[in-house]
């Protein structure tokens, strides 16, 4: 069975960092390309950051996030990562964290191309 596991989110004030980690079991974790979405108008999830299988690995970024967020992974301890840094209130959302099998470098970026996901930690961002 597969499992996403999510941690590390809060409140924080406008301008400060929180970093999320998603740890995956029940899968080969090298062997994924990992996501982070968030809700947005309508409902629908939009695509924050994601990361690519290993090795090789690039990273792709929504614009909203370029520059103040970085998604890293480790292997070792089938974890991916968010550091969100200089923190918006607009960024305030429950995040989830997704699981792609690829056999490619690919950064996948549309929530159809995940098929696991994560129950996702609240992020609040007061200004």
């Amino acid at each position: 069975q597969v499992q996403l596991v999510e941690s590390g989110g809060g409140l924080v004030q406008s301008g400060g960092s929180l970093r999320l980690s998603c740890a995956a079991s029940g899968l080969t974790f090298r062997s994924y390309a990992m996501g982070w979405f968030r809700p947005a108008p309508g409902n629908e999830r939009e695509f924050v950051a994601a990361i690519s299988r290993s090795a090789y690995v690039t990273a792709h970024y929504a614009d909203s996030v370029k520059g103040r967020f970085t998604i890293a992974r480790d292997n070792a301890k089938n974890t991916v990562y968010l550091q969100m840094n200089t923190l918006k209130p607009e960024d305030t959302a429950v995040y989830y964290c997704a699981a792609h099998r690829s056999s490619t470098w690919t950064t996948p970026r549309t929530v159809y191309e995940y098929k696991y996901w994560g129950q996702g930690p609240q992020v609040s961002v007061s200004s």
